[in-house]
């Protein structure tokens, strides 16, 4: 009897302990560990505009509207809107949408969100440019808003997308500190946070109350690991499920391992070079061609700066630097997309034709300067801007590479210490306007201008347009000036387009994702694979 006993423990025990595994199992496939590529500067939402920190603001907090893969629009927080005329726009939001501590979202949180973003400052992009048509707000009851606006503002619920809603109960006060900490990293979207460790790690914990798509992830580790060899390693290794910024020498093995899967997609980020033409000489890291000061700044002739532009072979980059992730370009926009030129090509790189643009100028001998850019940020930009170096020094430019850490770079790219950087903009709003607005346009901080113009460019030809633009209902005549706007600054040559980037996945092959053109990581849409 003692022995039938002990067998009948036996197998209770060795019961227990399956679905005791089964259960670690299960726990274990509600968690996704992400290894991405770009740090986060912040957790404050509207700090930076940046896209590592709108991923993450969207995974705890959420928007008006929302983007999709395709950067399509759809309802996100506000169920509805409609123009008011030309007066501006009045939103209609969800009802039942409450803060992770159970604050319930009020049109008053939009009216203080929109009453704080200009007070927050931050070492780049503002997000003053996305909400600068609104001048009034109303709220009409609890779940309707009005937003007047300076005139006609067509791409407003399209900004809106990109800005995080915050409560006035909860925030109001509230430093960057505060949310760096955690204290008030509080929002509304599918994830809460659970912890932050500044250039590490982020842990969050899915939002059970979440008013939309509950996420397949009970736990969401985000892992930074800036560099590439090793962030490759750790989805090789099974330390992470899923990564981004895939390097183009090991996608083809990728694509080829079973155990993985890519995703890949044509990016809205255009990868730009600035040439630094307003500044008055002494211009800092640009010298004649024996190292001698110079009394005046070459890249204020538009002569060398189309000369800098023809001396470029973008397919040569393309195909060779960027290992075919990317599409040559020499405007800002993909075909296909909203106000792209079907009429203006890739330009040809013809280095004799520089060089006889360098003699007309002044130069027949170049003269020499410094090209810098971050070293872990982008795809391959550190080989990006050694083989435009070379380009360069073929036609007599002789060029210093200066490619660092992105925190470090961007500091120097905004005090102008290069007179020629590797800059990058991507079009999340699938459309120019932004950049226009926000890297070309003459710099008004009160207007929500040029807050990533590093250049200090003006134009007051391309700032017209850009307004009339901005203020046009009509979608053909608007993508028409948008068109003018973009093609009169690509003539004018104070930036560079080179290419535009692919946005590259990949991850076990147990779980999947939808490559955005946005280059997002929304843990929020990773699945397991069916």
């Amino acid at each position: 009897m003692r022995k039938l006993v002990g067998r009948s423990v036996f197998r209770r025990a060795l019961l227990g302990a399956a679905a005791t595994m089964a259960g670690a199992a299960g726990a274990m496939a509600q968690t996704l560990t992400m290894g991405v590529g770009s740090p986060i500067s912040s957790l404050d939402p509207h700090y930076h505009q940046l896209r590592s920190n709108g991923e993450i603001a969207q995974s705890i907090f959420d928007t008006l509207t929302r983007t999709d893969a395709q950067a399509r629009i759809h309802p996100g927080m506000a169920e509805s809107w409609r123009a008011m005329g030309t007066e501006g726009w009045e939103l209609r939001l969800r009802e039942g949408i409450r803060f992770h501590d159970g604050t319930a979202f009020t049109a008053d949180d939009v009216a203080f969100t929109l009453e704080r973003i200009p007070t927050v400052t931050g070492p780049g992009a503002s997000y003053s440019g996305l909400i600068r048509p609104v001048s009034r707000v109303e709220v009409v009851d609890d779940r309707t808003i009005r937003l007047y606006t300076t005139g006609p503002s067509p791409l407003l619920p399209t900004y809106l997308s990109q800005v995080v809603m915050l409560s006035r109960k909860i925030h109001a006060g509230a430093a960057t500190a505060d949310f760096n900490s955690g204290r008030v990293a509080i929002g509304t979207g599918p994830f809460r946070l659970v912890s932050y460790t500044n250039n590490d790690r982020i842990v969050l914990a899915r939002n059970e109350q979440y008013w939309g798509a509950k996420p397949h992830w009970a736990e969401v580790g985000y892992r930074i690991i800036t560099n590439d060899t090793a962030r490759t390693a750790a989805l090789l290794a099974g330390d992470v499920d899923f990564i981004d910024q895939v390097p183009t020498s090991d996608i083809g093995r990728m694509r080829r391992d079973s155990r993985f899967r890519v995703a890949e997609t044509t990016s809205l980020r255009t990868m730009y070079l600035t040439l630094d033409g307003v500044r008055a000489p002494p211009v800092p890291a640009l010298a004649s061609s024996t190292g001698a000061a110079l009394d005046r700044n070459p890249l204020a002739d538009l002569r060398v700066r189309r000369a800098l532009s023809l001396a470029i072979d973008r397919r040569m980059i393309q195909e060779r630097v960027m290992e075919g992730s990317a599409l040559a370009t020499g405007q800002f926009m993909p075909p296909g997309s909203f106000s792209h030129m079907p009429d203006f090509p890739v330009p040809t790189a013809d280095p004799q034709a520089a060089r006889r643009l360098l003699a007309e100028a002044g130069y027949p001998q170049g003269f020499s300067l410094t090209l810098a850019s971050s070293n872990d940020r982008y795809m391959n930009d550190a080989r990006v801007v050694q083989a435009v170096g070379q380009m360069w020094t073929r036609i007599g430019i002789r060029t210093t590479i200066e490619a660092q850490p992105y925190a470090t770079f961007i500091g120097r790219a905004s005090r102008r210490e290069a007179p020629a950087n590797l800059l990058s903009w991507g079009n999340s709003t699938g459309e120019v306007s932004v950049l226009l607005n926000s890297v070309l346009r003459t710099v008004s901080r009160e207007r929500g201008h040029g807050s990533s113009n590093r250049i200090q460019y003006s134009n007051p030809a391309l700032d017209e347009l850009i307004g009339q633009a901005e203020v046009e209902l009509d979608d053909g005549k608007r993508e028409a000036l948008l068109r003018r706007a973009t093609r009169l600054v690509l003539e004018d040559y104070p930036i560079v387009p080179l290419y535009l980037q692919n946005a590259i996945w990949a991850m076990r092959s147990s779980v999947t994702y939808e490559a955005r053109s946005d280059e997002r990581n929304d843990p929020a849409t990773v699945r397991p694979a069916r």
